[in-house]
């Protein structure tokens, strides 16, 4: 089964770490491209409860379908990724409600993503701040770490659904999704 090893961090300065990418000799695989993800669960939560999920991705104009197994979490994130290509994502979504599944978690953001040729280093613009995430070995991502100066205390671990509700907490705001309008709104009402 493939797997997925990554970290997250945080971004203070995007351009810094852009200078460092290309001094690394990273390409830009992508550019900043519209991301869309809605979390799917079935009532009760028994994916959550479980530690996986089933994420409907719109990446541009394309869909991507992703389980995820529970994770293993070290200094990286390990965990077994699953996931095809989908034609009509809002058909797809028709047949996941059909099945008795639902919307737990959306999230948005604005992703670039770089390569080497051995792994991805990608650079999401969130509602709630920058951050990037290296995903690869292991090895290979300590290394890249290091050629872009993150420091191994500042690798974050915790999924988008668990970044948003530390912000949530420390914020107070009353967003129930990490989307750039539910942000803004609770920002403007609050």
């Amino acid at each position: 089964m493939p797997q997925e090893i990554e970290i997250k961090f945080r971004i203070d300065h995007v351009r810094e770490l852009t200078r460092r990418l290309r001094a690394a000799k990273f390409r830009q695989v992508t550019r900043r491209t519209h991301e869309s993800n809605t979390l799917y669960d079935l009532p009760g939560q028994p994916l959550r409860k479980r530690g996986e999920l089933l994420r409907l991705r719109k990446y541009g104009n394309g869909w991507l379908l992703t389980h995820k197994a529970k994770s293993k979490v070290t200094q990286h994130k390990t965990r077994v990724e699953t996931q095809t290509g989908i034609d009509d994502g809002a058909q797809f979504e028709k047949i996941l409600l059909a099945l008795g599944y639902g919307p737990s978690f959306r999230y948005e953001k604005f992703r670039a993503e770089w390569g080497d040729g051995k792994g991805h280093v990608v650079l999401d613009e969130t509602p709630i701040g920058f951050f990037g995430e290296i995903e690869g070995p292991a090895h290979w991502i300590d290394q890249t770490a290091r050629l872009l100066g993150i420091e191994r205390q500042s690798y974050i671990t915790e999924s988008y659904a668990e970044l948003f509700l530390a912000w949530k907490r420390r914020t107070r705001s009353r967003a129930n999704e990490m989307t750039f309008a539910a942000v803004h709104r609770s920002q403007r009402s609050g």
